[in-house]
């Protein structure tokens, strides 16, 4: 019966994609990347349908750790792409990479039918909580539940293939995922990137989320 039922979610379309890569800055000296991640599926495993969230390569590592820990070992989850201390965002190529390289791990992942019953990796795919918030979440210490984050979380609008070929070029990046840039290119400027204001106002999203789903909670 388990087996049926594994292959019934087996056939079910679940697509993913990681792109999008923006600059995200903390302050003038340090700066991070993040991706989109879009998700499309017929799945009955996924509260929403279609959505997009931004995630960055920190928070995948957290996500796999979580999942091999989850899963106690029954699963051999695909690898994330390498570390490299020389990852540069100057570079368009090792951005592109890696994008490739989190797509295909993500692909991996939800064709797992184990996996896709794991609360960690709905809250990293379909909401916009912060990695403790997250944990929080999963583990039942927040007034909301999973599907409330996934419920309450604002779809991004999806862009067109043409919007995925755009210039990769941008500021300087470590692979800690965070950077300190003390002589940022001139040509910066002209890169469409998320800056100080916009990572506040992403905080403000995150909080304004945390608190609707608490309202919604206590009046339930």
């Amino acid at each position: 019966m388990r087996e049926e039922s594994d292959n019934a979610v087996s056939q079910q379309i679940v697509s993913v994609w990681v792109r999008d890569p923006r600059i995200q800055k903390n302050d003038f000296w340090h700066a991070y990347i993040d991706y989109e991640i879009c998700l499309h599926t017929d799945s009955v495993c996924f509260t929403k349908k279609i959505s997009c969230v931004r995630r960055r390569y920190s928070e995948f590592v957290w996500l796999r750790q979580k999942l091999q820990a989850n899963s106690l070992l029954m699963v051999q989850l695909p690898v994330l792409p390498p570390k490299n201390p020389f990852f540069s965002l100057n570079n368009g190529q090792q951005i592109t990479e890696r994008m490739k390289g989190l797509q295909k791990f993500l692909e991996n992942i939800v064709q797992n039918p184990l996996l896709l019953s794991d609360s960690c990796l709905h809250l990293f795919l379909q909401s916009q909580l912060s990695v403790s918030k997250m944990q929080a979440c999963a583990s039942g210490r927040t007034r909301y539940s999973v599907a409330q984050a996934v419920k309450d979380c604002g779809l991004r609008r999806f862009h067109s293939e043409e919007d995925l070929q755009k210039d990769l070029s941008m500021s300087c990046d470590s692979d800690s995922d965070s950077s300190e840039c003390r002589d940022p290119e001139p040509r910066i400027k002209n890169l469409t990137i998320i800056k100080s204001q916009s990572a506040g106002l992403l905080d403000l999203m995150e909080s304004s989320q945390e608190e609707t789903l608490s309202s919604s909670s206590g009046s339930t």
